[in-house]
């Protein structure tokens, strides 16, 4: 589906007029382009029982999952910080085996 057909669609619903094939087609043929109807039929087909405010509700609302995740502490550092001392204490214990055969 070409974007131009979603725009043309959304320009419709702010302008509160009715998505139909008809007025999608008009609104691309305004801005010079050669509309295909059976794109028109099906973009006001799909877009017949959605509400569409809705939707640019939730997209305006919208924070990345990314995002979020950059912003709330992470516990993988103090496990790391606790494997780290584990890893000094076997090399110490190590040291200190090689030590005592050397004594």
């Amino acid at each position: 589906m070409k974007q131009s057909y979603i725009y043309a669609a959304l320009l419709l619903h702010e302008e509160k007029k009715e998505i139909t094939p008809d007025s999608i087609m008009a609104v691309l043929k305004a801005a010079g382009a050669d509309p295909e109807e059976a794109l028109a039929k099906s973009v006001a087909e799909s877009l017949k029982d959605v509400d569409i405010d809705k939707i640019i509700t939730e997209a305006a609302t919208f924070t990345p999952v990314q995002a979020t995740m950059a912003t709330t502490p992470q516990a993988k550092p103090e496990k790391t910080e606790e494997k780290e001392k584990k890893e000094e204490k076997k090399a110490e214990e190590s040291v200190e085996g090689l030590a005592a055969l050397f004594g």
